[in-house]
């Protein structure tokens, strides 16, 4: 995709790799619309970054998701990259008495609701990129985060196939893929020590000027492209 010169909606991009992602494509002279459910995160990262759009959604919702949708065609009906971005992630073990209502929240928001938004901003004439944020997870699962990484496998299969799908209507597909970073996904305190989104974004953006369409960094790279040996062995590792 060209990096410059775009109208750019990225999910949950006030926080964490959304955030990074919205730095990077604002300083690539992109006019930059982010989303999120916390009207705070919004207001924090428009004073950041002044000339960026922000709209308040909760994309958990199918009527808001509708609702941004339709927000977006009537007001910015030139957008022409969708960054599916956000996700939530728990750290629970299936005793857990609120385990399948913390299930239900990250399937909604991690699967559900890209594949909708999907749906939805196909149909703006303008579009020609989505690009879908998946895991390293993806590849092999963290037993402490069982649902997210099921969801996230879960967006790794549904980007393959959506990247043949909208092959006829000329959108391309990218996959990021973005191993741990030291965000506040899952909790404060969780990813410290872990690589910073700066980095990620930088590595990521260097593939796409490349023309890649699978973008990885560290952990990611290593994963996408493990054989089912050092799968099993990294499973082991990671789950004693």
């Amino acid at each position: 995709m060209n990096l410059s010169n775009n109208k750019i909606l990225i999910t949950g991009g006030a926080t964490g790799i959304g955030l990074g992602l919205t730095e990077r494509f604002f300083l690539e002279n992109n006019t930059v619309i982010i989303c999120g459910r916390r009207a705070s995160a919004l207001q924090a990262a428009a004073e950041q970054f002044p000339s960026i759009i922000t709209k308040e959604c909760d994309l958990s919702n199918e009527a808001e998701r509708i609702d941004l949708y339709n927000w977006v065609a009537a007001n910015h009906s030139d957008l022409n990259v969708l960054v599916n971005n956000a996700g939530i992630q728990n750290w629970m073990d299936i005793a857990d008495e609120r385990f399948y209502e913390k299930a239900t929240a990250e399937i909604t928001t991690n699967v559900l609701a890209p594949i909708h938004l999907s749906t939805l901003f196909s149909q703006l004439a303008s579009l020609y990129t989505i690009i879908n944020v998946t895991s390293g997870l993806s590849f092999v699962p963290l037993a402490k985060v069982p649902v997210y990484s099921a969801t996230k496998a879960f967006f790794h299969s549904f980007t393959l196939s959506l990247r043949h799908l909208l092959k006829s209507k000329n959108i391309e597909v990218i996959e990021m893929i973005p191993p741990a970073l030291n965000t506040d996904l899952g909790g404060k305190g969780l990813h410290d020590g872990q690589p910073a989104v700066k980095d990620f974004v930088d590595a990521v953006f260097s593939q796409m000027k490349e023309g890649k369409t699978t973008l990885t960094f560290g952990f990611s790279e290593m994963m996408a492209n493990a054989n089912p040996a050092q799968i099993s062995e990294t499973f082991q590792r990671m789950n004693p």
